[in-house]
């Protein structure tokens, strides 16, 4: 049994599981919970903002098959945005989430990024859990409902953060992310 980190892009065959499991797990998860289909989430961003020199997307090889992957995008001029950490369904609780998330830490790193920032859905303790364990400070209540908030951000610095730091915490919209988004789609119609 051999492991190997690949760097190719979301388009490549290779990351098709990767893409078709992980649009089935939001699907089971959220349904049309965010008013639009895990589909379009996840063909939300082109390809080529995964490719260098702003972006990196990794598969985690087991003899020649995808097991686990991730990637990320520029966020702004000194942050990463992680996306699409994933774990094959017959390969999981076996750390390789976390094999792939400091994969990415080392890649941002190398790309010349010094934080990183993401979000997680609210009904994927697992996912929060492994990003707390990894170091990433949460910028939501974490005694708070977490349905409050729809997606909770994380950031994580990958040097000394600077002199003064203090996480900015996300205040929840008033009523909670879903009554916020009904607001504003009453709004528009």
């Amino acid at each position: 049994m051999t492991d190997s980190f690949f760097y190719t892009s979301p388009d490549n065959p290779l990351a098709s599981p990767l893409v078709t499991q992980l649009t089935a797990e939001y699907d089971r998860r959220y349904g049309d919970y965010f008013g639009e289909s895990s589909e379009k989430e996840m063909t939300r961003y082109p390809a080529a903002l995964f490719g260098a020199p702003d972006g990196a997307f990794v598969l985690l090889l087991r003899d020649g098959r995808p097991i686990a992957g991730g990637a990320f995008k520029r966020y702004d001029h000194e942050t990463a945005e992680l996306k699409r950490i994933w774990t094959d369904s017959d390969h999981r609780r076996q750390g390789l989430a976390r094999k792939v998330v400091a994969e990415l830490e080392q890649q941002a790193f190398r790309q010349g990024y010094v934080k990183l920032y993401l979000t997680t859905g609210f009904r994927q303790p697992e996912a929060r859990d492994l990003y707390i364990a990894s170091g990433y400070t949460p910028l939501f209540d974490v005694d708070a409902d977490p349905e409050i908030y729809g997606a909770l951000p994380f950031e994580k610095y990958l040097v000394t953060p600077p002199t003064g730091y203090v996480p900015t915490l996300v205040t929840p919209p008033e009523g909670g992310w879903k009554a916020a988004r009904a607001r504003q789609l009453a709004e528009h119609r």
